[in-house]
């Protein structure tokens, strides 16, 4: 009798369990997109009615030409997701006829003819958004005793290669390396560069007095080297080796040394200078490794101003990847594999207060273009913006680590890859 009595329980534990269907897969619309554009009204923006617009005008100006000469960018259902050139030039002729310093204008003409999309990355409105600036650095074109880092050029065996040329979907993406035998290899990392091997293969355009301040530089993108035989020499970006990008601050968050909150660059060049045996090998952590082109020297009238607020006369600044001179706190890094060059952005973040560290941050309420990219840009919502040159830019851009919202600015018969209703 127990055993028929365990047999029939077992029977109905069996019977059960087989009665109940295997979870199924939570269905692949459930996750959010990595990428998605909400309507939204000129009401939505923060501060719209305050910003200083017009010291964008000139940076917009100067972008029109070649945001009108860009392909337009497909979405997956066959529209376009920032819209055919055709949709853009009643604003880029609207921008002509402005006056200088009219931000009335500029708004009115923004309401007119254009209206603001959210960026949501992955299912969420905010992201991160940090700043950069145009450092000094001491060096000299020869070396010499006290200046024996090289600032290197262009090696001429370097290949990059855009991947949105192959693939539509790869758009935004990058990568470089060397061909061997046919085949497109991986180029010399930051270890094997700093060891020597592009020694007699890569122009050196400046012989640097300190390792760590061309790290810094290459982590910018661009500077001034103020030359021992008298000078300034500029250079901007020319070409990456193709490694992808390790941020140093997070190295030492994950072994321990630093809190999530310290890492700022200030404190990072301090904890450098303070380990002086394990800074070369942190800095090889990053694989990734810069290299430069001499470009026109600056302006006497800007060579020690900072203008984070941006100006009213053609920008003076580095050239971003968009091939224009950035605007010191008008101009925008960003992940092209989501956003097209020369895209106007309204941000709304916040930023340090460059007077004190520890005062209160200051809001960033601003129309701003998106002209820049990094190694360290990737997402949806994510940005990095341009300060300008001299200590009050690197004060903010270096302890610039600020949540925030932004959002495009498209004619109104576009809209986040479908027809404007």
């Amino acid at each position: 009798m127990a055993r028929l009595l365990a047999a029939s329980l077992l029977s109905l534990v069996l019977v059960a369990c087989a009665a109940k269907p295997p979870p199924e897969a939570p269905p692949e619309a459930i996750r959010p997109p990595a990428f998605a554009l909400n309507p939204a009204s000129f009401a939505d923006l923060p501060g719209w009615q305050e910003d200083r617009m017009a010291e964008a005008l000139p940076a917009l100006r100067a972008s029109c030409p070649r945001l009108l000469a860009q392909t337009s960018r497909p979405g997956p259902d066959g529209f376009t997701i920032f819209g055919p050139v055709a949709a853009w030039k009643p604003f880029c002729d609207g921008l002509a006829a402005l006056a200088p310093g009219d931000d009335a204008g500029l708004r009115r003409l923004i309401e007119a003819e254009m209206r603001p999309v959210q960026v949501i990355g992955d299912g969420k409105p905010e992201g991160l958004f940090t700043g950069y600036y145009e450092p000094s650095l001491k060096g000299s074109r020869q070396r010499r005793p006290g200046y024996d880092v090289p600032v290197y050029g262009l090696p001429p065996d370097l290949v990059q290669v855009d991947l949105g040329q192959f693939r539509n979907d790869w758009r935004g993406q990058r990568t470089a390396g060397r061909v061997q035998n046919g085949f497109l290899r991986p180029y010399d990392d930051r270890a094997g560069i700093e060891a020597g091997k592009l020694e007699g293969k890569a122009p050196v355009l400046a012989w640097a007095a300190n390792p760590v301040d061309v790290f810094f530089l290459q982590i910018q993108g661009s500077g001034r080297i103020e030359l021992a035989e008298g000078g300034l020499l500029r250079v901007g970006f020319a070409g990456q080796n193709g490694h992808p990008y390790t941020a140093i601050g997070r190295v030492l968050i994950d072994r321990g040394l630093l809190a999530r909150e310290d890492v700022t660059m200030p404190r990072l060049k301090q904890w450098l200078a303070e380990n002086p045996a394990e800074a070369p090998g942190l800095l090889r952590e990053n694989k990734s490794f810069v290299f430069f082109r001499e470009i026109s020297p600056p302006a006497p009238s800007n060579m020690a101003a900072s203008n984070i607020a941006g100006g009213g006369s053609q920008p003076d600044g580095p050239l971003g990847a968009q091939g224009l001179p950035l605007s010191p706190g008008r101009s925008l890094a960003v992940d092209r594999t989501h956003l097209a060059m020369g895209l106007p952005v309204w941000l709304s973040a916040s930023r340090p207060d460059a007077a004190s560290s520890a005062g209160p941050d200051v809001t960033l309420n601003r129309l701003m273009l998106a002209q820049d990219t990094g190694g360290a840009i990737r997402g949806a919502v994510r940005g990095d913006v341009f300060w300008g040159h001299g200590p009050e830019a690197e004060a903010i851009a270096g302890a610039m680590k600020h949540p925030g919202r932004y959002w495009l600015l498209l004619p109104k018969t576009v809209m986040a890859g479908q027809p404007a209703s």
